[in-house]
């Protein structure tokens, strides 16, 4: 029922100006075989060390593969989508391979088998360099980029694991992603593989969890799972970090870099893969993790670069190429590769930007449109517009875009209008994607060309900032379709002719920066110091200091660097009576468990006990004291938002001294938000009071209905009083509602629209549904006659007669 905190990017990737392939190998060779000449693209890879590893893995050494000493040609066929990894020729291009086929690994063969039902019989020449590693159980971190196959070796590992009476943990960055890697492995279930899926509500652990082989949890579930303290994580036997390098982000990175170090710690018998992007300093985490390091620029499609500028693009490699259609730079671009039979994404640093974009790009693709396409086309425009419980004008703007063949992608955007765009992108339907930069990482959509226009972004505390090379390869990554291009295209556009050979410099000639942790900010210090006391995980000083001697950070630095800061948080925290500190000893006191358990900031915890504390009453009070909290995003204070702002402060009698006025309006502002959303404002009037889109009222949404819900958890401590008000106000935030409407959203299927429509025909309680004619129901606006009949069928039974005698639990709703 709970969301889950935090939102970021999934996925990393990096360039690669040619076909051959590099990969580097920290740890010694087993053999010094080299690899014949013959074989076109070889720089380091070598066959025969891999060989010599499977036979040591299988009691067979040398007997697991048989490499023929001159490889025999490649013959091309129609490459197959599997498991994300669309299977090209194994060396991009290269006429000559030695292959390394799953058959020969010594699995069980029913693996193979089912693989090769998705098209995928042979490794990609990074995986052949790490399985060995991978299937002896061993430590492995491989960096390597986008569609390589970095989830295959890992999967691989798990199910030899699992099959031997083995368990896994997958932790994956986004919800997203941990969907698309549960889809991925569930096709391993006929082989007795139980796979489960665990995201969202940190406060609940299901006890099912226990039954499954294979667990896969974003980063903070998978904290949340070591805070309740649940035994089966020392059962693990393999542990897969995926998209690793993301320990650089400093929200959610201290979460990930504390949950390898925990798992390691108690369990330090189980096998880690960490799973990464082409970054600078990948050695360094595999050192960290004790781990073998495999990591390699090879790419299923080679990737060329360059930079345009008034209609000439020039490459990387010097070679150039004039654009002829007779439009600006973007268009142009744009309109080559469609004309081509391809697709383009591109990339801006605004949302208003992607908007506008596609718009105007639309009346460029659309003159490409065969008349099919137009009329599909419009069909999906005429679907996004006509099917929405509540119509808004971006989703109509959307639509628009939609139908000329363009569209844009941001965060503003809800989940379902995301996948609309994603989806027909996939199709070929929709010929360009206009998105922001903040989006590149989690876009998982290659085309034949990529397209940056921007290369600098806003920052609200630094101004217009350059976008860091790391960010600008993982675009760039997109492009090149394994299915279907045997070359991608990444440019970038030049503001002027001098930036042509700069930005070729800067982004294409210089590596990515390296990542460093970013457990040092005292907000993660704070979280992660409490949850490490209040999960027994340490007991005293010496022992805290030793654990955060185990991290990333220290691998980096002197972990004494961060003692005056723990000292402090320390002391913070037994001041507010979160931990007791005696003789060196640290323990949890109830409340500090608690806090711990809800995954909340302890500084939000504090503040949540004034709150509740405080005799205020009313929505508007407890509303902006969860906006006070850092676990609470705030929004921008516009120009125009200064007046009326100080005018709700004013209406509102919130005349305590604060700290800072200004953030304290930002609060005041996004607490406005979730007055106007439970007082039933439209999504369309939210959206353009506050300047934001739909998806950003999910996001919000989200995040309130889980802080309302800590704080009447800590209720149940401080004032049992406002348990129940609280309880309430969660659930009229979850659904956007009058306090009225709150018997109706029990029913699934109904939510502020419908409830508001029931309720308007007087229909205002379950026990008026009940008494009601189906057919009546069914003639309703927004009702309809299956929503009706399920409805009906919601009213009869024992579930049916706990809710009507209102003794529906919080989890029933919705």
């Amino acid at each position: 029922m709970f969301p889950a905190r935090g939102f970021g990017p999934i996925d990393f990737v990096t360039t690669a100006p040619a076909p051959a392939w590099n990969t580097r190998r920290s740890v010694p060779p087993v053999s010094s075989r080299k690899p014949d000449a013959s074989i076109v693209g070889f720089r380091s890879f070598n066959p025969a060390r891999v060989v010599a590893t499977l036979g040591i893995i299988e009691g067979r050494a040398g007997a697991s593969l048989s490499l023929p000493r001159k490889a025999a040609p490649i013959h091309r066929r129609e490459p197959v989508t599997g498991f994300g990894h669309p299977r090209t020729n194994l060396y991009g291009g290269s006429p000559h391979r030695t292959a390394v086929r799953i058959a020969d690994l010594g699995l069980d063969p029913r693996i193979p088998a089912i693989l090769e039902e998705q098209g995928i019989t042979e490794l990609y020449p990074p995986q052949a360099e790490a399985i060995g590693a991978a299937l002896a159980g061993k430590n492995l971190v491989l960096a390597i980029p986008t569609a390589s196959g970095k989830s295959l070796v890992s999967y691989l590992a798990i199910l030899k694991s699992v099959l031997k009476g083995g368990k896994a943990l997958y932790i994956v960055p986004l919800r997203a992603l941990a969907s698309e890697k549960h889809e991925d492995l569930k096709a391993f279930e006929p082989l007795g593989v139980r796979v489960g899926l665990t995201m969202g509500d940190y406060d609940r652990v299901d006890p099912n969890l226990e039954k499954f082989d294979v667990i896969i949890a974003t980063s903070e579930r998978a904290d949340s799972l070591l805070r309740h303290r649940i035994g089966w994580l020392k059962s693990l036997t393999v542990v897969v970090a995926d998209e690793v390098h993301l320990i650089n982000d400093a929200d959610r990175g201290p979460t990930l870099e504390i949950t390898l170090a925990k798992l390691r710690q108690v369990n330090p018998s189980a096998q880690v893969i960490a799973l990464s992007a082409t970054i600078g300093n990948s050695e360094e985490i595999a050192a960290w993790l004790g781990a073998e390091h495999v990591t390699s620029e090879w790419r299923p499609v080679p990737l060329k670069t360059g930079v345009v500028f008034d209609k000439k693009i020039r490459f990387s490699d010097d070679t150039t190429r004039q654009l002829t259609a007779e439009a600006d730079d973007l268009a142009a671009l744009v309109d080559d590769v469609i004309s081509e039979g391809g697709q383009a994404l591109v990339f801006v640093n605004t949302r208003k930007a992607t908007e506008g974009l596609a718009r105007k790009l639309g009346s460029t693709v659309r003159k490409r449109l065969t008349p099919k396409e137009k009329e599909y086309l419009e069909g999906v425009s005429n679907a996004l517009v006509s099917g929405q419980e509540e119509a808004t004008s971006i989703a109509a703007r959307l639509g628009k875009c939609l139908g000329g063949g363009a569209a844009f992608h941001n965060a503003g955007l809800t989940n379902e209008q995301r996948t609309l765009v994603e989806t027909q992108f996939r199709k070929g339907r929709v010929k360009c994607i206009v998105a922001t930069t903040t989006l590149g990482a989690g876009l998982n959509l290659p085309a034949r060309r990529v397209v940056v226009r921007d290369t600098s972004r806003y920052d609200a505390n630094f101004g217009p900032t350059p976008i860091p090379v790391l960010e600008i390869k993982q675009m760039c990554g997109r492009a090149g379709r394994p299915k279907y291009d045997t070359v991608g295209e990444a440019i970038l556009v030049a503001k002027d002719e001098d930036d042509v050979d700069k930005l070729i410099d800067e982004y294409f000639k210089s590596p990515p920066e390296p990542i460093e942790s970013k457990l040092s900010s005292e907000p993660a210090l704070r979280v992660h110091t409490l949850a490490t006391i209040a999960t027994g995980h340490v007991g005293t000083e010496e022992e805290l200091f030793e654990f955060f001697g185990r991290t990333f950070f220290a691998h980096q630095s002197p972990v004494e660097e961060l003692r005056g800061k723990v000292e402090d948080v320390l002391a913070f925290l037994q001041r507010e009576d979160f931990i007791n500190a005696r003789d060196g000893t640290l323990k949890a006191t109830f409340f500090g468990r608690r806090t711990s358990d809800l995954y909340i900031d302890p500084l939000s915890a504090v503040k949540m006990r004034a709150a509740l504390e405080d005799d205020r009453e009313g929505d508007f009070y407890h509303l902006w004291a969860a906006c006070s909290t850092p676990d609470m995003p705030k929004l921008y204070l516009r120009r125009g938002d200064y007046t009326w702002v100080e005018d709700k402060i004013t209406a509102e009698a919130m005349t305590f001294p604060v700290e800072d006025y200004e953030f304290m309006m930002a609060e005041v502002k996004t607490a406005t938000l979730f007055q106007d959303w439970i007082d039933e404002r439209s999504e369309d009037e939210v959206t353009k009071k506050f300047g934001i889109g739909p998806g950003d009222i999910r996001r919000i949404v989200d995040q309130g209905v889980w802080l309302m819900y800590a704080m009447a958890e800590l209720g149940k401590i401080f004032n049992k009083k406002k348990v129940m008000p609280l309880t309430r106000l969660m659930i009229r935030i979850q659904y956007g509602i009058k306090e009225e409407l709150l018997d109706l959203v029990q029913l699934r299927g109904v939510g502020r629209v419908r409830a508001r429509a029931l309720f308007g025909r007087g229909l205002k309680t379950l026990r008026d549904l009940q008494k009601a004619n189906p057919g009546d129901l069914a003639r309703i606006p927004a009702i309809g006659p299956a929503l009706a009949t399920r409805i009906t069928e919601q009213l009869h039974g024992k579930a049916a007669m706990k809710k009507l005698a209102g003794q529906a639990e919080l989890g029933e709703f919705g």
